[in-house]
């Protein structure tokens, strides 16, 4: 999947050969500059890369002003003083060309793999008069080399963007001159709140005010309705915005695409999960940059002995933290204005979610109905991060599952190592329950069986209530014998299924066989299991899936550490969950660690007893 960066944001690189491309819709020239420590060209107007100039350590020559480009770059062939390479794109010379990025489509900036694979991308947005734009940097911090996406643009064209970069400024026209860039005499002073050009959160991004705000909003995602009736929907190209900005609109539940109600809610969710993931990012970007901004300042000032001491040193290190502070405090600014608004979605969301993807404590089990329909997807938990520590987005995950559950009933991450908290497998098999319960509740009558693997009978109580109300298959006779039968049983479901799948021939399975889809608990794991059991649930968590039979599997790793390599297949092929909150999920695109919460009963609320009854009730013969 090809990572969509926004503004601000960074990514590790893991190779030291890569490639950047470029697509546009009109021709623009590429070009590249050397940065070392201080944050100027390193080795001055011999540190720039531009067509037809002498090429770089680890640079090729840009090739002649074009609609795509492909630039490979050599990390480990720089020289060792670079510690920036700042990738630029410039409007060429010509009466046809257009005069200013705003007239054109935004550009789109490639990181491309060593085969060639795309492995991020970034739509250089919200520029206007300007003639000359950094699309991206490549960075090295702390030994590891990053790209940034940055879209800093400059009205000044190539000459203006060299200068900000410590190339005096006859150089830097002389050499803007000699490159396909339009080379623009700087435009007249505008007032701005800091003249600072780096990019902030606030800003589009250009060194001219352009008073638009940053759009975090993925590409992919749109609104159901018209333009604009979305608090996230990307903005068409317009005349510029007048002085005062619009109130946002308000959120309304459902404003996804979709087919139905359940489908645009679905698609909702993940959108303000996609959102939060992006809005945060481009803080703790805009927060990274503002850190190596200061500390190249305050390196520069401790470098030259001329100015390490004295009230100039004093002056410059005041200077330098109070740029600091400023880009900090715009990109908080810009991070509580997006929570906000996704603070105000969540509000109409919530509460407008059907059973599957609702919480626990939502009104809408008060009146609970068995369905008619499995849903779309169900509701394991909540995500959320530190910056937004009131918001919580639901995690959703489609039916029929295509991964087994694991609930960790040993440890937790907590950053700095493992701990395991006092009656963690009660907890565990508490919140295997609870899970089972909610995906009975969710699938008609006869839609799903629950299969419970206790051997050790260590969690009785909690599946008591499920085994009372007849919601569970009937018991397994205690001890290995037990877990032999049921997973030789649900095997040979499988192998069946399978076949009559490959054949075509699904009318021909024997007459007996549950249709149902198979949700299979293990508690306690591995106990109970010989090796035959341990081949035969691997087996099941594989080929299962694809033939309705699911596994939920409660379990401490550690126990089963007598087994070795033999189980690390089994482990990674299983989304794991805690019983507790716990920082381990990663996101899709910017692969935050998201604190997993796990769902919960309201103290003193009776919702479990009225679900679990009405579920039983349905189920009975001749209902």
């Amino acid at each position: 999947m090809t990572a969509e960066l926004v503004r601000g944001q960074n990514q590790a690189l893991p190779w030291t050969r890569l490639e950047i491309g470029v697509q546009a819709d009109r021709a623009l020239a590429l070009g590249a500059v050397l940065v070392g420590e201080a944050g100027h060209a390193l080795g001055g107007a011999e540190g720039v890369a531009l067509p037809g100039a002498p090429p770089l350590p680890g640079l090729a020559v840009p090739g002649p002003p074009a609609p795509a480009h492909r630039l490979a770059v050599d990390l480990g062939a720089l020289p060792a003083a670079a510690t920036r390479v700042d990738l630029f794109l410039a409007l060429p010379d010509g009466p046809h060309a257009p005069v200013r990025f705003g007239a054109l489509a935004a550009p789109r900036v490639l990181l491309l793999g060593p085969g060639g694979e795309e492995a991020a991308g970034f739509a250089v947005t919200g520029l206007a008069e300007e003639t000359a734009v950094v699309a991206v940097e490549l960075y090295r911090r702390n030994g590891a080399w990053k790209i940034r996406a940055v879209g800093q643009g400059y009205q000044g064209g190539v000459p203006a963007l060299l200068t900000d970069r410590g190339i005096d400024p006859g150089t830097a026209h002389r050499l803007g001159a000699g490159a396909p860039g339009r080379p623009v005499a700087p435009a007249p002073a505008a007032p701005r709140p800091d003249p600072d050009p780096a990019p902030t959160p606030e800003s589009p991004g250009s060194a001219a005010p352009s008073g638009g705000r940053v759009d975090y909003t993925h590409p992919g995602r749109r609104p159901a309705g018209p333009a604009g009736g979305h608090p996230y929907a990307t903005p068409a190209p317009a005349a510029p915005a007048p002085p005062a900005a619009p109130a946002a609109p308000v959120p309304v539940a459902g404003d996804a695409s979709g087919w139905s109600m359940e489908e645009r809610l679905h698609n909702q969710v993940w959108g303000m999960f996609e959102d939060l993931a992006r809005t945060v990012a481009a803080y703790r970007g805009a927060v990274e940059f503002a850190e190596d901004r200061r500390e190249r300042e305050l390196d520069a000032v401790l470098d030259d002995p001329r100015t390490r001491t004295g009230q100039g040193a004093a002056d410059a290190r005041a200077a330098a933290s109070e740029r600091y502070g400023t880009l900090v405090a715009r990109a908080q600014e810009a991070l509580d204005r997006d929570l906000a608004q996704l603070a105000a979605e969540s509000q109409v969301v919530e509460p407008a979610l059907p059973p599957a993807l609702a919480g626990w404590e939502s009104p809408v089990w008060h009146a609970y109905r068995p369905p008619e329909q499995p849903p779309l997807s169900v509701r394991l938990g909540d995500l959320g991060l530190p910056e937004a520590p009131e918001l919580r987005i639901p995690m959703l995950v489609r039916l029929p599952l295509e991964r087994g559950l694991w609930i960790d009933a040993g440890r937790l991450s907590d950053g700095e190592g493992e701990s395991r908290p006092a009656g963690l497998r009660a907890l565990a098999a508490g919140s295997a329950a609870l899970h089972a319960t909610r995906l009975l509740a969710v699938h008609p009558p006869g839609g799903l069986t629950v299969h419970l693997l206790d051997p050790a009978g260590s969690g009785a109580a909690a599946f008591a209530g499920l085994r009372s109300a007849g919601l569970l298959a009937p018991a397994p006779q205690a001890g290995a014998a037990g877990v032999a039968e049921v997973l030789e049983r649900l095997t040979r479901r499988v192998d069946l299924v399978q076949m009559a799948v490959r054949g075509g021939a699904r009318d021909a399975l024997p007459p007996g066989l549950d249709t149902a889809e198979q949700l299979l608990v293990v508690h306690d794991f591995p106990h109970g299991f010989d090796d035959r059991a341990v081949t035969r649930l691997r087996y099941l968590a594989d080929e299962g899936p694809a033939v309705g039979v699911h596994l939920l599997l409660v379990a401490d790793r550690d126990d089963a550490a007598g087994y070795g390599p033999l189980l690390d297949p089994l482990w990674r092929g299983l989304l794991r969950i805690t019983p507790l909150p716990d920082r381990h999920l990663a996101d899709p695109w910017v692969q935050h660690l998201w604190t997993f919460t796990p769902p919960c009963v309201p103290t003193g609320s009776a919702v479990l007893e009225t679900v679990v009854g009405a579920t039983a009730r349905a189920r009975r013969p001749g209902r």
